[in-house]
This record gives structure tokens, C-alpha cells and sequence, in this order.
């Protein structure tokens, strides 16, 4: 879930920085482009008022008109000199009037007619177009009017160079970046925090959650932090998890109760059943298939007697040599394979360790040999194999009996379930769900599927490390 919600989290706020940060710089650089134009029309109506005097000697016919011409061309001079920028007094007819350098015209682009025309109504530039850093030729032009007795008579224009005004909007933007950069890093340093404080009481509850499911009944969850609804939702967990508990212990006692209960009453009946027996002739039927169903009544109460034994009690986890265990099982389960004409071999690694309760996994083989062996013909063979595959060791064992079908192997390991086929064998239909909780506890799992050509293969599988380690 962290995956999930943490870059969406990032996204979101890396989408508000940038909606902050992008005005921002615009908003800086039209800054430092409005102070350089503040500056040149400054500029130009020094230059402006300068040129009045000119322009009104010339139109008198004044004497001195040519040095105050003079004068005026040494002082754009003297400007374009120390500053590098271009500057012009224009007449309305385009005609320069004095200008620096003497070669300099102006430009014939949109921007610079449309800055003169302004200026020639009376109007300053304050609105030019923005110059980007990006922009290496990029020139700002200037243009100021040049009044005389309430009329237009000429116009200054300043054409600047704007590298250092570029740089500076640059060196801005930079460390716009790095505040972003800074800021976007607390946010995710934030964003870690809050997801960590919403998702550990998640994380606490899917871990509870898992051990109930795999067993752990007595797994419980802590809550000690997070928003208060995922308190309420742990605090409600709990209640669930333990009346789940409760009711999953009294239907285990009742199920103990019952089956040592009714032990007794049985066995008076068993003992009645053989009293009559005396009265009646040798070989009686009837009185031998009563004997069968009792003794077959009593077997299923000490199943189930096992059973719920098995599912309330915890398993004893220690290291243990898997393929040691399988071979010392095989070894006595092999005379009753060869007195029923099977051949009982077995395969695979000859050591190979896994964590399990060993009397646990010996019962849980035990039954499963039991079931091969019983249903595998005369002459056929069962073979009993020992791997490691990935995190769990396997102990495979496939009969080469009738198998099951589709349907029947997802219901194979049910309580008191039998396959049709196979009513007239000896069994309760509680001995895999026996050894299915037995290995349950340990962290242990039973699995079927067919065994072509025919047949059924079951796969014990135990964990090759300790389970309830973190």
C-alpha cells in the first residue's frame, strides 16, 4: 500500500510546488526586466530633455544649435561607450538626429515599430516584450518621446544588451530550483512520515491478521498510534479475533467432550453386542457386520478425539532432517507394502533439513503412505520422493491406485469425506484432515493432483525456515 499512496503523495505535492514555482520565476524575471526598463526610460528622458534644447535652436536658428548638436552626440557617445548600450534620437520621420555608435539604425522588427509609434503619440515604454534567458541574441528597446511646447518632435530609443539581465534572472531561477528542490525534499520526508503513521497500524493488523490465518489464534494487534478510525478498526479486530477464538475452542471441546463421552456408552455396547454373541450360532453375518460398525463408530470417535486434539494444540517447531524422517517411515511402512504385494521405494535427496514438529510430520506421513498403500493394487508401486523446492521441503508420495477426478480432488482432505468408489474401505475420512492441521501448525501445507498415467500423487511440503521467525 506505501508503494501506492507515497508517489501519489509525491505527485501531489510536486504538482503544488510547481504550480507555486512557475508564477514565481515569470514573476522574477518580468522583475528584473521592469527594473532594466525603469532604468533606460530614465535614461531617455535625460537624453529626451537634452534634445529639446537642440531641436529648438535648430528651429530658431539659434548660433550655437551645432554645439549643442556637438555636445549631445559626445554625451551618447560617452554613454554607449561606458555602457554598451545603443541609443538614438530620431526625428518623426526616422531620421537620426545624433546616435551611438554613428553606424546603428533602428531595427526593422515588429517590436521596435511598434515601441516608435508609441512614442511618437506620447507614450513611454513600459510593456516590452519579455526577454528570456534562453534568449542569447535578445535585445531590450526602449522608446521615450521627445517633447517640445506640447508636441512630439522626436524620439529617443535605447537598445540594450541583456546578457547580466539574463544571468541575473538565471542565478534567480537557480535558486528558485534549490528551494523547491529543498522544499519537495521535506515533502517527501513528511510524506514518509504520515504514510509510515497512517500504515502501521495496517501493517500491524494484516501481521495479525496472517497469524490468524495460519494458526496463531492468540495474535492480537496493539492500538497504539495511527488516525483513531484504524484504532476503532483495530480495536474492533480484536473483539472479532477474540470471539472467533472462543467459539473455535468451544466447538474443539465440544467435539473432544463428545467423541470421550461417548467412548463409554460405546464400549457398553460393544460388550453387550459380544454377550449376545455367545447366545447365537458360530458365524452368525448380522452379528459380525454389528462388530465391524462398532469397532468402525469407535475408530471415527478416536479420530475425532485426534482431530480436535491436533487443531487446539501448537506445534513443537525444531530443525530436522526431512529426508532421515521420510526414510525411517518408509523403513515401517515397508512389511505391510510387500505383505499386501506393493513395492514401496523411495527417491530423491539423502539429507536435506526443514523446520517441523517431527511427530507431527511423522503422523501426517504415516496417514499418507497409509491411504497410498491401501489403495494401490497388487504389484504396482509406491514411491515416496524428497526435494527442496524454493522455501519449502517436499516429500511427494504417488500411488499408481485408482486416482481421484477433478471434482473429487477438491474435496479430498475434507472432514468425513470418502470418494463413492471407495465406501468399502476401511477408514473415517479424518485422517488427512488430521494430518492437514498437524502440519498446519508448524507452517505446513497437504496438496493433491492426479499421477498419470493413473493414480494420486500427495505432496507434503514444511518450511525450510522457522516460520514464526520475522
Amino acid at each position: 500500500m506505501r508503494a501506492r499512496l507515497l508517489p501519489l503523495l509525491v505527485v501531489l505535492m510536486a504538482g503544488v510546488l510547481l504550480a507555486l514555482g512557475f508564477p514565481l520565476a515569470v514573476s522574477l524575471a518580468a522583475g528584473q526586466q521592469q527594473r532594466v526598463v525603469v532604468d533606460r526610460i530614465d535614461d531617455s528622458a535625460r537624453f529626451a530633455a537634452l534634445a529639446q534644447f537642440v531641436i529648438d535652436a535648430e528651429g530658431s536658428g539659434s548660433t550655437g544649435a551645432a554645439d549643442r548638436h556637438d555636445t549631445l552626440q559626445l554625451e551618447l557617445a560617452r554613454y554607449q561607450q561606458l555602457y554598451g548600450i545603443r541609443v538614438g534620437i530620431f526625428y518623426r520621420d526616422d531620421n537620426a538626429m545624433v546616435r551611438a555608435p554613428g553606424w546603428w539604425q533602428l531595427p526593422e522588427t515588429e517590436d521596435a515599430r511598434r515601441a516608435f509609434r508609441e512614442a511618437l503619440a506620447g507614450r513611454r515604454s513600459h510593456d516590452p516584450a519579455q526577454v528570456w534567458p534562453w534568449q542569447t541574441h535578445g535585445k531590450l528597446l526602449v522608446a521615450s518621446p521627445v517633447v517640445l511646447d506640447g508636441d512630439v518632435v522626436g524620439v529617443v530609443v535605447t537598445e540594450s544588451p541583456t546578457g547580466q539581465m539574463r544571468a541575473r534572472i538565471l542565478s534567480g531561477w537557480l535558486l528558485i530550483v534549490a528551494g523547491l528542490g529543498a522544499a519537495m525534499l521535506v515533502a517527501f520526508g513528511a510524506a514518509l512520515r504520515l504514510t509510515s503513521w497512517v500504515l502501521k497500524p495496517v501493517q500491524t493488523l494484516d501481521a495479525a491478521a496472517h497469524g490468524i490465518a495460519t494458526g496463531r489464534m492468540n495474535s492480537r494487534v496493539a492500538a497504539a498510534g495511527g488516525p483513531p478510525e484504524l484504532q476503532r478498526l483495530a480495536h474492533s479486530f480484536n473483539e472479532m479475533a477474540d470471539n472467533v477464538e472462543e467459539v473455535l475452542e468451544q466447538q474443539r471441546a465440544f467435539v473432544a467432550d463428545a467423541s470421550h463421552q461417548l467412548r463409554n456408552p460405546l464400549a457398553a455396547l460393544l460388550l453387550r453386542i459380544e454377550l449376545l454373541a455367545l447366545e447365537l450360532p458360530e458365524g452368525n453375518e448380522e452379528i459380525a457386520s454389528v462388530r465391524t460398525e462398532g469397532k468402525r463408530l469407535t475408530q471415527v470417535l478416536d479420530d475425532l478425539l485426534d482431530l480436535a486434539l491436533a487443531e487446539h494444540t501448537s506445534a513443537e517447531l525444531s530443525l530436522t532432517d526431512i529426508a532421515a524422517l521420510t526414510a525411517e517411515r518408509v523403513t515401517a511402512w515397508r512389511p505391510y507394502a510387500e505383505e499386501k504385494g506393493v513395492r514401496l521405494t523411495e527417491t530423491g535427496r539423502a539429507a536435506v533439513t526443514g523446520w517441523s514438529d517431527p511427530i507431527a510430520l511423522s503422523s501426517a506421513l504415516d496417514a499418507v503412505i497409509d491411504n497410498a498403500l491401501k489403495f494401490t493394487p497388487e504389484g504396482e508401486e509406491v514411491e515416496v520422493s524428497v526435494a527442496a523446492a524454493g522455501p519449502f521441503v517436499q516429500v511427494v508420495v504417488a500411488d499408481r491406485g485408482p486416482g481421484l477426478t477433478d471434482e473429487e480432488l477438491l474435496r479430498v482432505g475434507d472432514r468425513f469425506w470418502r470418494s463413492g468408489r471407495h465406501q468399502n474401505i476401511k477408514g473415517s475420512g479424518l485422517g488427512l484432515s488430521i494430518s492437514r492441521a498437524l502440519l498446519a501448525a508448524g507452517g505446513g501445507s497437504l496438496s493433491y493432483e492426479t499421477n498419470p498415467p493413473h493414480g494420486l500423487r500427495v505432496t507434503v511440503a514444511v518450511p525450510r525456515s522457522d516460520p514464526h521467525t520475522p
